[in-house]
């Protein structure tokens, strides 16, 4: 096989807090991350040239070098000591949204790359390097409902979502994640110190979610989103990554459907918990 396609689901941060940060300057979260059916699609194929190719429907995404999906590839041909492909990518996650997009396409990227490879990298060296390419990429090849710590990279089980449909509300602007930490550094804000209490909700996350960006920009545009979610029958209503989607949980597709006659002039996407795990089982460890 020398060609494949993988669906990249993009992912919500049903609660989120910084917790502190590295001497390298990272930082360090506690979050609880969910895959939901909104995707991308990755086509990967082999080439004789070594070469890296990366081509995307979205004319804004980087195409070179400067793309993570170019990095992914990059450090999985440096581990496996040679190789090249050309990687396609159909955009349908919005971007600056805080859903993953470029992570979850990084991602598929070291699946397929693997999958193409006949394994050759295993589970523990794959997350490993995703860990290299960005925060949120371990995370995406795992998938699922997941407890993440340290700097994403610590990945362990979550009770699994409650069933319920989410509808995702993209605001007229973007964030930027390099500009949302540089605003808590200036202002940082307490701990919040709730994850047990979060994750004992056998799975009704809605019961608390919890942004600390959403937190810290305190913007009327995002309250706007959530307010309106939350007067349309959301059980609950918060924001995403560090933004801009916001997202509300209802108890069904019809309700949830029903919503986006809220927002008329803005990117809406109606979706689902993906449940499967993408390269681990639950017997395996986390790493």
């Amino acid at each position: 096989m020398r060609e494949i396609t993988l669906t990249a689901y993009a992912k919500l941060n049903l609660y989120l807090d910084i917790t502190g940060r590295r001497a390298d300057g990272y930082h360090l979260l506690e979050t609880v991350m969910q895959s939901v059916s909104l995707a991308d699609y990755v086509k990967i194929t082999l080439n004789e040239s070594g070469g890296i190719s990366v081509t995307c429907s979205n004319p804004l995404i980087p195409q070179n070098e400067r793309n993570i999906c170019y990095k992914a590839a990059r450090l999985f041909f440096e581990e496996t000591r040679g190789g090249g492909a050309d990687i396609s990518i159909e955009k349908r996650i919005p971007c600056g949204a805080g859903m993953g997009g470029g992570s979850t396409d990084a991602a598929a990227v070291l699946k397929g790359l693997n999958t193409l490879c006949g394994n050759a990298v295993g589970n523990k060296r794959l997350l490993e390097i995703a860990a290299e390419v960005g925060a949120d990429v371990p995370f995406c090849l795992c998938g699922g409902t997941k407890i993440c710590r340290g700097i994403g990279d610590i990945i362990s089980e979550a009770p699994p979502m409650a069933d319920c449909t989410f509808l995702v509300v993209m605001p007229n602007f973007a964030c930027s994640t390099a500009e949302a930490y540089q605003k808590y550094d200036e202002a940082p804000l307490p701990v919040k110190g709730k994850m047990g209490e979060f994750t004992a909700s056998g799975g009704e996350y809605w019961r608390s979610l919890y942004n600390v960006f959403e937190e810290l920009y305190g913007d009327p545009r995002l309250s706007d989103i959530s307010d309106k979610l939350r007067n349309a029958g959301a059980l609950g209503a918060s924001l995403t990554g560090s933004g801009a989607a916001v997202f509300g949980i209802f108890e069904n597709a019809e309700h949830a459907a029903a919503a986006t006659r809220e927002f008329p002039t803005l990117f809406t996407a109606v979706c689902t918990a993906v449940r499967d795990e993408y390269i681990l089982h639950k017997t395996e460890e986390y790493v």
